[in-house]
């Protein structure tokens, strides 16, 4: 079975677009989210991590006959920093039939059509699909092999990179450009504005006084390679891709299931396929959306299965800097956790106003040092889907 390693890192978020600006943004450990730029989002808490306006996209690009909304440019956008990060923005260096594109997106293009209703339609004589993301990026790059968009809600992009893994490890593929990516859409803040889901002041894991959620746009891409192929290049290596788990709780449309059993499953299965003990385990970026039942499922999980209690093993709640980025969440947490890997170093998390007594897990405010030479990474979505992805660290 081939070994899977990541050897190229794009990302554009509410922090800027780069892996660099990225990081800093982690280290700085601060952020707000604003009034999103919709002048019909006539909601009670119009609120969003939108991607800052300094970041330049490309406004009604087409891939084709194919309009792009804001997702896939975000992909595009940070698929470009992956690919040239990889060293492979010469064709040349891969095999077109065995590269392969799988995205997660929860919304896909959306945002497009909320747009065209607005606003009018440019072009009636062409429609554009919604979830078309990998493809238009499949197209951009030549990508021969499989393009596949996952779009299991908040867990797509998770779902996405084991299927990007099993590409490789089956042999059907020696790269995959894999990420997630989430633009605005008015239709999924007004849901959650409805659903009385929405935080009236930031994203807020794990702290007593959190409200509920808040929606972030980004995209995280990753390109994942054949160890022998990355090898036989001559290709850096940030980390593994080591182990991936899969589950759904089967009990509820929105709720997550208050025991954590198959969440647990899910992280177990992961840890067995990675060969990793939990002692093992450096870094946690969990899920964690602010979400007052999901916090405490999670928290309570990681305790039971990894001793998240203990000062030897910190979260790093990203989604209190990026918002909830939807289908792109698994993707910019595995992007983060690669760079801890990476890098040996968690950074601070964004400061709490009280942490939840039934949150009981190790989320530190200074950088501290890694202590372990794996990183896990979770995601949880509507409908039960959760997975679990185990990174390693390159050489280890």
């Amino acid at each position: 079975m081939n070994d899977v390693v990541i050897t190229g890192l794009g990302v554009v978020s509410h922090l800027g677009s780069g892996v660099r600006a990225f990081w800093d943004g982690l280290v700085a450990a601060r952020s707000a989210p604003a009034v999103a730029a919709d002048p019909h989002a006539a909601m009670e808490l119009p609120l969003m991590y939108e991607v800052p306006g300094s970041v330049v996209l490309p406004e009604g690009e087409r891939e084709g006959d194919l309009a792009l909304g804001r997702a896939s440019l975000l992909a595009f956008e940070a698929a470009d920093q992956a690919v040239a990060d990889a060293g492979l923005g010469d064709a040349r260096d891969r095999d077109p039939e065995r590269t392969a594109v799988v995205i997660g997106t929860g919304m896909g293009d959306s945002g497009l059509h909320e747009r065209w209703r607005t606003d009018g339609h440019p072009d009636q004589a062409h429609w554009s699909p919604v979830f078309s993301v990998a493809s238009a990026l499949g197209a951009r790059f030549g990508a021969e092999g499989a393009n596949i968009s996952v779009s299991n809600a908040c867990a797509a992009s998770g779902f996405g990179l084991s299927a990007a893994a099993d590409l490789i490890r089956s042999g059907e593929a020696d790269v995959v450009i894999a990420g997630g990516a989430e633009g605005y859409s008015r239709v999924a803040l007004a849901c959650f504005n409805r659903l009385g889901a929405i935080d009236p002041e930031r994203c807020r894991p794990f702290d007593r006084h959190r409200k509920g959620t808040l929606f972030g746009e980004g995209a995280g891409i990753m390109i994942l390679e054949s160890a022998e192929h990355a090898a036989a290049r001559g290709a850096r290596v940030y980390a593994a891709l080591a182990g991936v788990g899969w589950s759904c709780d089967a009990h509820h449309a929105t709720a997550p299931e208050p025991t954590g059993e198959q969440i647990s499953r899910a992280l177990l299965q992961a840890l067995d396929a990675a060969g990793a003990e939990a002692y093992q385990v450096g870094c946690v970026v969990p899920h964690g959306t602010g979400t007052e039942l999901n916090d405490v499922v999670e928290s309570r999980v990681l305790n039971q299965v990894l001793d998240a209690r203990s000062e030897r093993i910190p979260l790093y709640s990203l989604k209190a800097l990026l918002g909830h980025t939807g289908g792109a969440a698994a993707a910019l947490a595995t992007v983060a956790a690669t760079l801890i890997l990476h890098r040996g170093t968690v950074p601070p998390n964004a400061a709490q106003q009280e942490q939840d007594e039934d949150c009981d897990v190790f989320l530190p405010a200074v950088s501290t040092p890694l202590a372990g030479k794996y990183a896990l990474v979770n995601a949880y979505a509507f409908g039960g889907n959760n997975v679990s992805l185990v990174l390693q660290e390159a050489g280890a």
